[in-house]
């Protein structure tokens, strides 16, 4: 898994047009449906905070944990901004740790995509199942193999921005079903001009690993971690998944505690 570093000082900048409000909704009307109205709820990868932000907005407790401190940064600036009593953590969703269970957690924006091979992806969704409170819920999308494979995969996205700039280069492996990102970005530098007056540019490089999954992997790995599977649906159609959806949503319940204090 890579961390996003310099990125991460323009990552919302550039995310301005991803769809986080309706996201927000759906997760809301998803955890009203499970009589999860209020509670402690945990953000997986939850970035620069934009969803952890929504969901406190909503009257949620929130944690949210991420790898990169970069991000983390930004959302506690913003929380800073807000005043909103969010805690984040600084770790790996493959190691992750909570001091006690949660009544959701969600991982939103392909977040799973940087789990790179199924048996850590089963251990992410084993921890997941472990932190939940009995039943709770757990709320993810993913992106498919559609996606990297056909739309994505071997070409180039640029963007030009009055404040930044970027060039992104996808390079599939269809033998591993690896996408890698080679980010350029390109950032104006406020506080310096050149020699004739002209804006200055800061540049900096990164490169990011995404998996492709199909749906039935997806869901072998839930259910090899102990979990039910309640859902899926096409994130932005939110008919039934289809061999072109390109991210699917997933909503799963946790299994096991319930039998265990039945047995205690």
């Amino acid at each position: 898994m890579e961390a996003y570093t310099d990125f991460a000082s323009v990552y919302d900048e550039f995310m301005d047009a991803t769809p986080y409000e309706e996201w927000k909704n759906k997760i809301i009307s998803i955890l009203h449906n499970e009589g999860i109205i209020e509670g402690l709820i945990l953000d997986l990868g939850c970035g620069t905070g934009t969803m952890t932000q929504l969901l406190a907005q909503s009257g949620y407790d929130m944690i949210g944990i991420d790898l990169s401190m970069d991000m983390l940064n930004v959302a506690m600036e913003k929380r800073q901004q807000s005043g909103q009593d969010i805690l984040y953590l600084c770790q790996d969703m493959r190691s992750f740790e909570l001091y006690g269970t949660v009544r959701a957690i969600v991982s939103i924006c392909d977040s799973i995509n940087y789990i790179l091979n199924p048996q850590e992806l089963q251990q992410v969704f084993t921890l997941v199942n472990n932190y939940l409170d009995p039943r709770g819920i757990f709320v993810f999308d993913f992106n498919t193999v559609h996606k990297y494979r056909d739309i994505i995969g071997d070409c180039v996205i640029a963007e030009n921005r009055d404040e930044c700039s970027f060039i992104w280069d996808n390079y599939y492996d269809k033998e591993n079903r690896r996408n890698e990102y080679e980010l350029v970005v390109f950032v104006k530098d406020a506080n310096a001009k050149t020699a004739d007056g002209s804006e200055r540019y800061r540049k900096f490089e990164e490169v990011h690993y995404q998996r492709g999954y199909e749906l039935e992997e997806i869901l072998q790995c839930l259910m090899a971690a102990g979990m039910d599977v309640v859902e899926a649906y096409d994130t932005d159609s939110l008919q039934e998944p289809g061999a072109l959806s390109e991210r699917i949503t997933v909503i799963a319940r946790e299994h096991g505690k319930e039998n265990r204090n039945e047995m205690e």
